[in-house]
């Protein structure tokens, strides 16, 4: 979790906009929640020095980005920077193909926590698994070998199926090309349409969130705990994306386990924006232990659209349900308890379809405007919903199994489902039911 500067910045990043955005996730209390990176993406560098060693742009970074990490750092924050296994970057700055060891070393000095590192110029080295695992799995070892803790984000668009070799040299790899803050529209150049015949699983860039969410749909079991499928970074807080379609967004980059990763300004963040990125019920399924991301149930499509049900377990037996609703009419949907619990055996046989569940709706307990307009003018002065900080901050509430049934963590309860029951909900355009079920222990409960 945490904060890249590619998308509202592009090659106009700097310190101080690096700074500022850094300032902001400390008193808007986004780091007491768990975003703690911050991501200097492209366009960062000024090319080699006489002895081969990255340097960074002078006018950019007057102090160096060891000094920017000092003091983000200071801040109780992580940094990461970017860079290419090519010979350029993608923005055509100085690459680090056949520079491992000294890039890594440079920024191990630097104090690097992270590394997003991209497919372009890459020589043609590609087309096969095993060309792109060798040469990903050079930076990974260079980075080991620093001997400090660098998180390695892989960022190979999904060409080649990193998603069957990245796991045993990344922390996350990109399941797809580079996301666009557009819902649902067909593109070119990211193939993806199997009502006429092609391949989702074909990578591509320029992908709509629904692109992007099929194409992930096929290899939720390849992901674990400290290694993720990437869907790439937030769109929330960027423009073209309606409320729920944000919302929508969101709380399935948070069922799917994908790095949370926002990109909008942090100096002009709104209180929708906000209270989207700051909901602690949705990014407590993110953040679940359990780190199982769920699993696309059934897909129909529909006049308009498609309709979509994920579902997926969570620590201390829970279980989170998505009902996604792409198409462009208001739909009342349901999930039997038989497709929430597929996963666990045949039709029919899984233990849990005997059991009554608490039904908890996650965006029920949303922030509204006013506390969230509040948080964004008052800072670390403002009064929150919950302070994560006084409960030891976002890893240990997270890390309780179970999580105590708080309306700021468990969302809001909207009914119980009994043994072999439905859950039901009315769903809006382009807009996502996000549930959490916790199983009835004793008839009182009832």
């Amino acid at each position: 979790m945490g904060w890249n500067t590619w998308n509202s910045f592009a090659c106009s990043m700097n310190e101080s906009v690096i700074l500022e955005a850094a300032e902001r996730i400390v008193s808007l209390g986004f780091k007491d929640l768990g975003y703690d990176y911050v991501v200097l993406d492209d366009c960062w560098s000024a090319g080699r020095n006489a002895t081969g060693y990255l340097v960074p742009d002078a006018q950019k970074f007057p102090k160096g980005i060891a000094d920017v990490a000092d003091k983000i750092h200071s801040m109780g924050l992580k940094i990461g920077i970017y860079s290419s296994a090519g010979t350029m970057t993608c923005a055509r700055y100085t690459g680090s193909l056949g520079y491992e060891e000294k890039d890594a070393a440079a920024w191990a000095s630097w104090g690097i926590d992270y590394l997003k590192y991209d497919n372009c110029y890459n020589q043609g080295e590609e087309g096969t698994p095993k060309l792109s695992f060798d040469r990903y799995n050079a930076m990974g070892k260079a980075l080991n070998a620093t001997g400090r803790p660098i998180l390695y984000s892989m960022c190979n668009w999904g060409v080649d199926g990193p998603w069957n070799f990245a796991t045993t040299i990344a922390n996350s790899w990109r399941t797809s090309g580079d996301l666009i803050n557009v819902w649902d529209r067909p593109d070119v150049n990211c193939p993806c349409s199997e009502l006429d015949g092609i391949d989702c699983k074909l990578p591509g860039y320029h992908c709509s969130i629904m692109n992007v969410v099929d194409k992930a749909a096929y290899y939720p079991s390849k992901a674990y705990s400290g290694a993720w499928n990437d869907l790439d970074m937030l769109e929330v807080g960027n423009g073209g994306l309606t409320d729920d379609e944000a919302i929508s967004h969101f709380s399935l980059w948070a069922a799917l386990k994908s790095p949370l990763l926002m990109t909008n300004v942090m100096t002009q963040i709104d209180s929708a924006t906000l209270s989207i990125l700051q909901n602690t019920a949705v990014l407590a399924v993110s953040q679940d232990p359990e780190a199982s991301s769920a699993v696309r149930i059934w897909r129909y499509f529909v006049n308009g659209g498609e309709i979509q049900m994920y579902s997926g377990p969570l620590s201390g037996g829970d279980q989170v349900v998505v009902l996604l609703n792409s198409s462009p009419m208001p739909r009342d949907m349901n999930a039997t308890l038989t497709d929430i619990f597929w996963d666990d055996g045949a039709e029919g046989t899984a233990s849990q379809l005997q059991s009554a569940w608490e039904v908890y709706d996650l965006w029920a307990g949303r922030m509204n405007n006013g506390t969230a307009e509040g948080i964004i003018r008052g800072g670390n002065n403002a009064s929150r919903p919950i302070d994560m900080a006084k409960l030891g901050g976002a890893s240990k509430v997270y890390s309780q199994v179970p999580l105590p049934a708080t309306k700021a963590l468990m969302g809001k309860k909207v009914g119980t489902v009994k043994a072999r029951g439905t859950v039901k909900a009315h769903v809006k355009p382009h807009g996502v039911a996000m549930l959490r079920l916790r199983e009835v222990k004793t008839k009182d409960e009832l």
